[in-house]
């Protein structure tokens, strides 16, 4: 298996240009999370993945299989969960997963196990003769999972997979991704909720106005730590702030605060090492230092603008206002 690979990829809607010559890869045994802002274009990649889009321009390989060339085969392939999947309001939970399992052409007898099988594994047992029109946001979330899942593919795309979920929820989403992984296969995950994304993938491809943006500028700029002194008050901030910059050789006005901490800024992990040990052999009672921000947030919020596109020049002959 080849997992995801994207070449030159381009959409546009009209004059709206959604995807702008994509490139990225998706390995198979890794969780790869796709993530940018709103309107990055992150919805369109993804359905051009599960061969719903076609490009304007480049290729797109799943598992080996161009999806514009034979969608069918590349449908085989891959389990699809967008960000809200209409369910069939008049089956239950049970028969959506037996149904959907006869258009993959499986025997009866077999689909009825698999829909046992899956809807324990995402959490919906005991919901199994539950008409979908009744189940929450969440539970539905569950159901299209469970749906992706019935042909066994060996690539998943997750649009916003966590949306509506509670927290126990997200936890057994977290683990079953990482348990897909280590089954081998190849999972493209997008989610604005960072901090989840941090806790499941392997790597993490950053979109920005439809490009794919390179993160290592942004992974070496300045990152914020907070230090926390033990008994530390809004009153002792100063003191705290003045304590901490002598000691790491700051001024005292370079450093910011935050819930009772001092945020310090570091470029690297080692000088966040180096800092933490001074401030322990001078003997400060430090209760925390830890990253203000997640390392993928901090990218995140730094990302470089990918370069604006030229205008069309206007048709020969039309006047242009001074």
């Amino acid at each position: 298996m080849t997992g995801i690979v994207v070449e030159d990829v381009s959409r546009a809607f009209g004059t709206v240009q959604a995807v702008r010559a994509a490139t990225l890869r998706a390995e198979p045994g890794r969780v790869t999370g796709l993530v940018g802002p709103n309107g990055a274009g992150k919805t369109t990649l993804l359905l051009m993945l599960a061969s719903l889009l076609a490009p304007d321009t480049g290729r797109i390989s799943i598992g080996g299989v161009d999806p514009s060339a034979d969608p069918l085969a590349a449908r085989r392939r891959l389990g699809w969960v967008p960000d809200a999947l209409g369910a069939w309001p008049s089956l239950t939970a049970r028969e959506t997963i037996v149904t959907t399992a006869r258009l993959y052409d499986m025997p009866k007898p077999e689909a009825a196990t698999r829909a046992e099988q899956l809807l324990a594994l995402v959490g919906l047992g005991d919901l199994a003769d539950a008409p979908a029109k009744v189940l929450s946001r969440g539970q539905k979330q569950k159901l299209g999972l469970a749906r992706a899942l019935v042909h066994d593919p060996q690539v998943l795309l997750l649009d916003e997979p966590a949306s509506g979920l509670d927290p126990e929820a997200r936890v057994h989403l977290r683990v079953l991704l990482r348990r897909f992984a280590a089954e081998g296969r190849t999972v493209l995950i997008s989610s604005h909720i960072l901090s989840e994304l941090e806790e499941v993938v392997d790597d993490a491809v950053f979109l920005v106005a439809g490009s794919v943006v390179d993160a290592a500028p942004a992974q070496a700029s300045v990152r914020a730590w907070r230090v926390r002194l033990a008994g530390a008050t809004p009153e002792r901030m100063n003191a705290d702030a003045w304590q901490v910059a002598s000691l790491l050789g700051l001024a005292p006005e370079s450093l910011g605060s935050d819930r009772g901490a001092v945020l310090v800024g570091f470029t690297d992990d080692d000088g966040a090492a180096q800092a933490l040990r001074r401030l322990v052999e001078a003997g400060l009672p430090v209760a925390e230092f830890a990253p203000a921000q997640s390392a993928l947030e901090h990218t995140f919020l730094n990302l470089p603008q990918p370069p604006a596109s030229a205008p069309t020049p206007p048709p020969a002959g039309t006047e242009t206002g001074a």
